[in-house]
């Protein structure tokens, strides 16, 4: 394998898709999986198997969907350019616009297009469930929905569904204080519609997640809105601890602790490390408290904060030796960048049931170069 390479394992891909299957199953619930946290293709095929589909933000990823999902497109995003709203409605089951005067704006287009294309319409919730003011959708100012007091100047004859999104990797419990926001506040847009899309940030895959809980809160929310098709559209529950990212250790430092340089990058391969911010786990690692050896983990552009963390291992670290990142397959892959020219790493496919190592891609000077 070489280094640096993001490894992506289907068998972890397919083990979360039986818990979503669960979930569809008790509840009757579509889902669809949010691009804008993994879009590595070549595992579309798998989740294909169980998902119903695909959500989009923009044309791009609405394109790629529609080439290499075989279910629904469903296309958001916050403002829609004039010379691509056509090519999305071509290829989107459904169409969500974030304000009402695009959705006036594009009267004409909507009418050539319906009922082909169903219409949605995102609405903001105003209750805040997250914590980090960068990932929550409904903190003050947010120029994400309609909110409540725009709601009267919907023309409800170009709208099918509703869309919201408040969560990002959260509870059922999030969840159900959302939707009862929802569901007292919006009231009268809900009878008006045909269904509800209730957004990503459902960690339902997550090991303590009370699935059971989802489970009832949905079913009871059917019960009092039968005449509502209702879709959920995870990203990072569908992959998540699916991949990896393999790294080596180019120099080790001196200090206290000792720097280990690696020939990957917070800011360009694992930004979220950076924004959210957060500390990757490592296989391998040992807690600090307990570690005889101790290190920073930095990466290799010159931004002076690109360090992952302190890490504590069992053996000490030396050039060469291999360090490998756990739960990298969401938004990490797709928030990659190449700055500073620093090696993209390559990507790659893992089988367990085969165990055979498929590499999709490789980079070059010349992807660099062409990005310019």
């Amino acid at each position: 394998m070489p280094s640096p390479c993001f490894v992506i394992e289907t068998a972890k891909i397919r083990h979360n898709l039986a818990v979503l299957k669960r979930v569809k199953k008790a509840t009757g619930i579509r889902i669809l999986f949010a691009q804008k946290s993994f879009a590595t293709y070549a595992v579309y095929p798998v989740m294909a198997n169980v998902l119903d589909g695909v959500c989009a933000s923009g044309l791009w990823e609405a394109k790629l969907g529609y080439e290499e999902f075989d279910g629904e497109v469903h296309t958001y995003c916050p403002a829609y350019r004039p010379d691509e709203i056509d090519d999305i409605f071509k290829m989107s089951h459904t169409v969500v616009f974030n304000s009402v005067s695009q959705l006036n704006q594009f009267r004409e287009v909507i009418a050539r297009h319906r009922p082909k294309t169903e219409i949605g319409i995102r609405i903001n919730p105003e209750c805040s469930v997250t914590e980090t003011e960068l990932y929550d959708p409904c903190s003050p100012g947010s120029r994400l929905g309609i909110r409540l007091q725009d709601i009267d100047t919907v023309d409800w004859s170009l709208v099918d569904g509703i869309h919201f999104h408040a969560l990002c990797e959260q509870t059922s419990h999030a969840l159900e204080k959302v939707l009862h926001s929802v569901e007292d506040r919006f009231s009268d847009a809900l009878s008006k519609v045909r269904w509800l899309n209730m957004g990503g940030g459902h960690f339902i895959t997550q090991e303590d997640y009370d699935i059971e809980h989802f489970v009832r809160l949905v079913t009871a929310f059917k019960g009092r809105h039968p005449h509502l098709r209702l879709y959920i559209e995870p990203g990072g529950a569908v992959v998540l601890n699916a991949g990896i990212l393999v790294a080596s250790v180019l120099d080790v430092l001196p200090g206290s602790p000792p720097n280990a340089i690696l020939d990957i990058s917070c800011t360009c391969h694992t930004p979220d490390v950076l924004e959210m911010p957060y500390r990757p786990k490592v296989q391998s690692e040992i807690p600090i408290a307990d570690a005889p050896h101790v290190y920073e983990l930095g990466g290799v552009s010159c931004l002076a904060g690109d360090r992952f963390g302190r890490y504590g291992f069992e053996t000490p670290l030396t050039v060469g030796d291999r360090v490998v990142f756990l739960d990298m397959a969401q938004y990490s892959i797709v928030k990659t960048t190449m700055f500073n020219g620093v090696r993209h790493p390559a990507v790659a496919v893992y089988d367990a049931d085969t165990n055979d190592l498929e590499m999709i891609r490789t980079f070059s000077y010349n992807d660099f170069k062409n990005r310019l």
